[in-house]
């Protein structure tokens, strides 16, 4: 990966220059690729997320949106603190330092900010993952095992190995499809010492996210047995490893 900045007016675009000689502001812009054809919006997440097809493939495109009550007063403007603070940026790096880990999270492309006086507004564009799903729709099919559990466990595993810290972990956040478990979205991630206590913090908040989506329909104890176990289990194994 070759990154490459460029600036325009209080506009500022970090791509990969690998893959793409130069980006335009366009490519941010949902009315662009719907222009071409190009775009259809996900479900889920906060505001405008659109899969777009691009000429390095499908690709993700997401604008950074505020969540809770925060939400209805600045909805995607964010304090200016630097260009390196940016959400944006600051995803887009910890991104690359996560492929170049080997670790299984999306590509990153391109990312923008637009300076608005004191605030600023944020946009990131990742390769899409092929065919998966989210784990919140796996456990919506009823399609969530102890095979599926502990390969999950093993992922998170090797991401908290190398010290990849997610802020938001939850079943909405973890992909899957015929290659193993994703994990996405790493707004507000970053790389920390494996501390014990950030990284039990994290599989609590995956497994509350798994009660309040149903997992626990035929009671706490089955759930347990059934899919928390076999998490622990995996992620314990490939921790050793």
């Amino acid at each position: 990966m070759q990154e490459r900045t460029c600036n325009a007016a209080a506009t500022a675009i970090v791509f990969d220059a690998a893959r793409f000689e130069h980006i335009t502001p366009d490519w941010f812009v949902p009315a662009y690729w719907e222009a071409r054809h190009a775009l259809h919006y996900l479900s889920g997440g906060r505001g405008g997320v659109a899969a777009i097809d691009t000429p390095a493939g499908e690709c993700i495109l997401r604008h950074y949106h505020r969540g809770g009550l925060v939400a209805r007063l600045l909805a995607d403007r964010y304090l200016w603190q630097g260009a390196a603070r940016t959400r944006s940026f600051a995803e887009f790096r910890l991104l690359q330092e996560i492929a170049k880990l080997g670790l299984p999270g999306p590509l990153p492309i391109a990312a923008r900010h637009v300076r608005h006086g004191p605030w600023y507004t944020a946009d990131l564009i990742t390769l899409r993952i092929p065919q998966a799903r989210t784990l919140s729709e796996v456990l919506a099919d009823g399609a969530l095992d102890a095979t599926v559990a502990a390969q999950i466990g093993g992922v998170v595993a090797r991401f908290h190995r190398a010290g990849v810290c997610h802020a938001d972990l939850n079943a909405h956040n973890i992909l899957l499809n015929t290659e193993g478990a994703h994990l996405i979205d790493f707004d507000r991630g970053r790389l920390r010492t494996p501390h014990a206590a950030w990284r039990q913090a994290n599989l609590r908040r995956l497994q509350r996210s798994l009660l309040k989506l149903g997992a626990a329909s035929d009671g706490v104890p089955a759930f347990e047995v059934a899919t928390w176990q076999p998490l622990l289990a995996g992620y314990r194994q490939a921790w050793a490893a």
